[in-house]
């Protein structure tokens, strides 16, 4: 059984969608990062950036155990290993749906992991930091608008492993500051992938204890 080592971050839950779209079974590995588990050396072992996800599959592409790291790796190594139609099989469509995940991947996370950290987290408020990746995320927000006002998902009319990727990032949308009323094309999207059960359940990992 695979095995998902994650936290309750949109990288992490961005995985845990993915494994239940696919309908693999899976075990969850919490690694608590308010804590620090994620420089634990065993952890290393698995991923040397220290950073969640990461999944152990025992039954790689050669029948060997295999470990993926970076969450954008993961989604498309499930996609593959399952013949996903959420990695489209046409080239034209594949290569739509890749820039829109590197999108998220090289942008939209990013950017809105900075705007969480100096929102949120920073010991200090810093203006400059918040004005700076507060305007980014309000554009960013608007270029995924624009998109949506013309097909129904990011990489046109069928969902694909680039909605996966953005959908827990637009999740945390009150953490930006931003309000989705003004964005009414990604609110709409917002809302029909949120319909899906498989992202309901993946947006549910990892149930920690209290």
């Amino acid at each position: 059984m695979i095995d998902l080592y994650t936290f309750t971050t949109p990288n992490g839950r961005k995985a845990s969608i993915m494994l239940e779209e696919v309908g693999l079974p899976y075990r969850v590995q919490v690694i608590d990062i308010m804590r620090g588990a994620q420089f634990a050396p065993e952890f290393l072992a698995l991923n040397p950036n220290n950073k969640i996800p990461v999944m152990v599959d025992p039954q790689g592409p050669d029948g060997q155990p295999i470990t993926v790291f970076e969450s954008g790796a993961i989604l498309i190594y499930l996609a593959e290993k399952t013949n996903s139609p959420l990695w489209p099989a046409d080239p034209r469509q594949r290569s739509v749906a890749l820039q829109w995940l590197m999108f998220q991947m090289g942008g939209l996370g990013p950017i809105l992991g900075q705007n969480h950290h100096f929102r949120r987290a920073a010991p200090e408020q810093i203006d400059y930091a918040i004005e700076r990746f507060g305007t980014e995320t309000e554009r960013l927000y608007k270029v995924l608008d624009r998109r949506l006002g013309e097909v129904p998902f990011l990489a046109g009319e069928a969902v694909t492993l680039a909605d996966i990727a953005c959908y827990p990032w637009i999740d945390r949308h009150d953490w930006h500051h931003i309000d989705l009323a003004a964005f009414p094309n990604v609110a709409r999207w917002f809302d029909a992938l949120g319909q899906r059960e498989a992202v309901q359940r993946g947006m549910a990992v990892p149930q920690l204890e209290r």
